[in-house]
């Protein structure tokens, strides 16, 4: 969790900078060595405590967190970290099952990987989500959904001028979206877009919880619709 009025700097300008969380420590020496052979400046962490006061200091790209910790877990930190953060979270478990799965998408996390794992994998799917960050250009135009709207350039959703927090798996979902509007997407092809894991089950869950952040009714929704047998299409205004 980053500190208010703290003055984070990032260690370089060029690589991306990983912060790995894991009470294992011979795993998280590992995961450390091999990642920053791999184009990484890494930061390593025992536990939520110790990966906040880093966090208070240090600017990072993107975090690797063990589900299952001592004392504070994994799932409570990502869920606290998303009070204040939007840093991206990618989340180790030796529990491969969808529910949870699921639970870690709703706590905060943008992709999982289940113990164990090819660490070429873990080297995939961090670049994956790192590809899904912003990054210069046109900007896109806005999309308006009734008083919501949508910014894919800024990856910001307001309602009457008042910003609607969104996590990294939710931004990316809506930008998809945004930049497909008036596509049938399958949960396939948005996986391959958001770079999203879990499969198509977890696609569904985060479809759910942005209706709840877009639509009057989200359960008559009027522009993230379901079609069925196909997948999902947003209609905006």
């Amino acid at each position: 969790m980053t500190a208010k009025g703290a003055s984070q700097k990032p260690l370089s300008d060029e690589l991306p900078h990983v912060l790995v969380v894991d009470d294992d420590d011979r795993l998280r020496d590992l995961l450390g060595q091999f990642l920053g052979e791999n184009g990484f400046l890494v930061v390593t962490a025992s536990n939520a405590a110790d990966a906040r006061a880093k966090m208070k200091t240090l600017a990072f790209d993107i975090l690797v967190l063990d589900l299952m910790m001592p004392g504070e877990s994994g799932l409570d930190f990502a869920e606290d970290l998303r009070r204040s953060s939007k840093v991206p979270i990618l989340m180790l478990t030796a529990m491969g099952e969808s529910e949870n799965r699921i639970e870690g998408f709703e706590r905060g996390a943008d992709d999982y990987l289940v113990k164990p794992f090819e660490p070429r994998e873990l080297l995939l799917r961090l670049h994956s989500i790192l590809r899904r960050l912003p990054s210069p250009g046109e900007p896109l135009a806005n999309v308006s959904m009734g008083d919501v709207v949508f910014s894919p350039s800024r990856g910001e959703l307001s309602r009457g001028g008042k910003p609607i927090r969104l996590t990294d798996v939710e931004t990316a979902l809506l930008g998809a979206f945004a930049m497909r509007s008036g596509e049938i997407l399958d949960r396939d092809e948005l996986i391959s877009l958001t770079g999203a894991g879990g499969g198509g089950r977890a696609i569904d869950v985060q479809v759910t919880r942005l209706r709840r952040k877009i639509e009057q009714d989200p359960k008559l929704p009027r522009y993230l619709q379901t079609v069925r047998g196909k997948g999902y299409v947003l209609r905006p205004d």
